[in-house]
């Protein structure tokens, strides 16, 4: 091989190339430090807009589903007789019973048909009911009404949570 090729790599006689120190003032020093400090944020506004609007739209469907399926707008009685109580359901068993009020029997020109259903949520108030529908007495109806209906909560938006014998009793049940 040849000694006498130009190493364009390996120049010894070329000056070392040093870089410029540049002396920072206090007030650069001062302004490096706070760039370096803070976190530039570019374009959050609009992401922090979105998640806001995510936020809102998430709350406000948790506000309006509690409204509608989990919150009772009417707290209420009924008086009458207790004509079914049924266990129903494919997934969800539920009772379910229709009751003829107290205004229907007074009123003569209606067409006798069960004009109250309700959903009955425990066992042991179905039991009542059941005792009561076979008894014919009149009863007193305590309910929670919502605005829409769960499946294991029943097919009525009236849900039962108390039975009473009706003490007013003034006449008796014209249909036993």
């Amino acid at each position: 091989m040849d000694d006498n090729f130009d190493d364009y790599f390996t120049d010894d006689n070329a000056p070392e190339e040093q870089p410029e120190v540049h002396q920072e003032t206090a007030q650069e020093r001062e302004e490096r430090e706070i760039k370096e400090a803070t976190i530039e944020r570019r374009g959050n506004s609009v992401k922090m807009t979105l998640v806001l609007i995510i936020a809102a739209m998430v709350l406000f469907l948790g506000w309006w589903m509690w409204q509608h399926y989990f919150h009772p707008y009417r707290v209420s009685q009924e008086k009458g007789w207790i004509m079914k109580v049924s266990n129903e359901g494919t997934l969800f068993k539920t009772f379910e019973g229709e009751m003829i009020s107290e205004g229907y029997v007074e009123d003569t020109l209606v067409a006798m048909h069960s004009d109250f259903k309700f959903s009955i949520p425990t066992d042991s108030l179905a039991r009542d009911a059941m005792r009561w529908s076979q008894d014919g007495g009149r009863v007193v109806l305590t309910y929670n009404e919502y605005k829409g209906t769960v499946l294991w909560r029943g097919d009525s938006k009236h849900v039962v949570t108390k039975i009473e014998p009706d003490t007013n009793l003034v006449k008796p049940n014209p249909y036993k």
